[in-house]
């Protein structure tokens, strides 16, 4: 198998980058890893562009395991602040989205298992109420 050489992509348009952020939100937020996603990338978002050269250093190496060209535009995307604030914005969108069916659900259960407490107590109760009478 021969190598082929692509170069360096320097320029990435508002709808690759955008579709690009979508991905990787829905990446993160469909593996239930959006608070840790986006307290990674908020912690680090001080040296986003530092973090984009860094991937630009390694990308020799990051050429065997991924493809060039998405690897030089997510490099690109990270590079630019709206887009990390945008791309916190749509993970934190994602996953209430993803799981607003699921916490709801829990707040029925829990609502449920409060209510049987509550009806568990109120017969033991009136049964020492009564032996007391």
């Amino acid at each position: 198998m021969k190598y082929k050489y692509q170069g360096i992509i320097s320029t990435i348009t508002d709808e690759e980058a955008y579709a690009m952020i979508d991905k990787v939100a829905r990446f993160i937020a469909s593996r239930h890893l959006a608070p840790a996603g986006i307290l990674f990338i908020e912690s680090l978002h001080p040296l986003h562009s530092i973090g984009s050269q860094v991937l630009y250093f390694v990308l020799p190496f990051a050429e065997i395991i991924f493809d060039s060209a998405k690897y030089q535009r997510f490099a690109l995307m990270i590079q630019k602040e709206e887009y990390i604030t945008a791309l916190v914005k749509r993970i934190d969108e994602l996953d209430e989205e993803i799981n607003r069916e699921r916490r709801q659900q829990a707040r029925l259960h829990k609502k449920r298992r409060k209510n049987q407490m509550r009806e568990t107590f109120k017969k033991i109760f009136k049964k020492r109420h009564k032996k007391a009478e």
